[in-house]
């Protein structure tokens, strides 16, 4: 385990000095300067996905040169580009960043842009917002880990199954049970458009079609699957409920820097709405309360490690990532001793939905 304190290096808001003319002209779109990577993102998107993928569709290319272009773009867009508009857009959910003439920007990158990566207009938005915050993996979340074994690759697969078959319909009923019309009306419309114009489009360019539309879908929701499981891997069989005992805290790693702070997932779900920034600057106020909940606070790793040591039930290596807080583990055996009890399966949890259901309507 590693001792605290601990030096973080997660990216912080550090003011410079005066802002480009390019900086300055984008800042023309946004109330907060924090914000300029994100118009940089997707300036540079749009000079590189979008062309190609315009390319793709266009008969100016055949055979290995189709492929020489292809291969490349699905590189760029689903591999070097996605982890970081994904976050982009997480972060987009929470916070309104445009100038009120501009907010209609917003609508065009959930409805033209989001597609090229796997994400369906307001699917994401809906299925995050409306439901994930609020019932907060508890077992009414459709996307809830409570009623699989978490360190095992074949509770994965029939999580990820289940969300892929069920997750729209279990997210409509969710919202549709609470009256949340502004979240499953956006949510029905975004699914069934999205299904409708990538069979249109097959008929226009197959292969072209499935590189930029279909395989990014599976591959989106295969990553957000992963990344939620891993997330919510650890919960408290005691206080499932709780946003920091149940959730994880992946400090010092690279991901953070591309990925918008998405590491610290106790934190947002304890402050949502904060920015990303924000959120390393927390952890010395938070440290006492981490300590007492014993939050699994991992540095020098992030979410793709974790769950590969999970799938490999190696709680070694977990352990020897674990920032150890105060001392609140007294050794690595206790805190392994922890984490499988963390990750075990929730039981008679679809009993549990179908009361609450029938408390809802009645």
């Amino acid at each position: 385990m590693l001792p605290y304190p601990i030096q973080i290096t997660d990216p912080v808001y550090i003011k410079k000095g005066s802002l480009t003319s390019f900086q300055q002209f984008l800042m023309r779109f946004i109330k907060d300067s924090r914000d300029l990577p994100f118009l940089q993102l997707i300036v540079s998107i749009h000079l590189t996905v979008i062309p190609l993928a315009i390319l793709l569709y266009l008969p100016l290319l055949e055979g290995f040169w189709w492929w020489g272009v292809a291969l490349p773009y699905f590189y760029l867009s689903q591999f070097y580009f996605k982890g970081s508009f994904g976050l982009m857009l997480h972060c987009f959910c929470h916070r309104s960043m445009w100038q009120p003439k501009w907010q209609w920007i917003q609508k065009y990158i959930l409805w033209f842009l989001c597609p090229f990566f796997g994400h369906l207009g307001e699917s994401y938005n809906s299925h995050h917002i409306g439901m994930h915050h609020i019932a907060g993996n508890m077992p009414e979340d459709s996307s809830s880990t409570m009623a699989y074994q978490r360190d095992s690759l074949k509770d994965f697969i029939k999580y990820w199954m289940n969300f892929m078959i069920l997750g729209f319909h279990d997210t409509f009923q969710y919202l549709f049970k609470r009256k949340l019309k502004k979240f499953y009306v956006p949510l029905t419309w975004s699914e069934s458009l999205f299904f409708l114009f990538a069979i249109g489009m097959c008929f226009v360019h197959l292969k072209a079609t499935l590189v930029i539309f279909v395989l990014p879908f599976f591959f989106a929701r295969l990553v957000m699957m992963l990344g939620n499981w891993t997330q919510h891997a650890f919960v408290d069989p005691i206080a499932p409920e709780d946003e920091l005992a149940s959730t994880v805290i992946c400090i010092n790693t690279v991901y953070n820097h591309k990925c918008w702070n998405d590491g610290y997932h106790a934190f947002h779900h304890l402050k949502p709405s904060i920015h990303y920034t924000e959120y390393p600057l927390m952890f010395e106020k938070y440290k006492g309360q981490l300590a007492e909940k014993k939050t699994f606070v991992f540095s020098g790793v992030h979410y793709l490690h974790i769950f590969t040591w999970l799938m490999m039930r190696n709680y070694e290596n977990l352990a020897n990532h674990l920032v150890n807080i105060n001392g609140t583990f007294k050794n690595k055996g206790e805190a392994i001793a922890l984490m499988k009890a963390r990750v075990k399966k929730f039981e008679n949890l679809k009993h549990n939905i179908n009361v609450q259901n029938e408390i809802l309507v009645n």
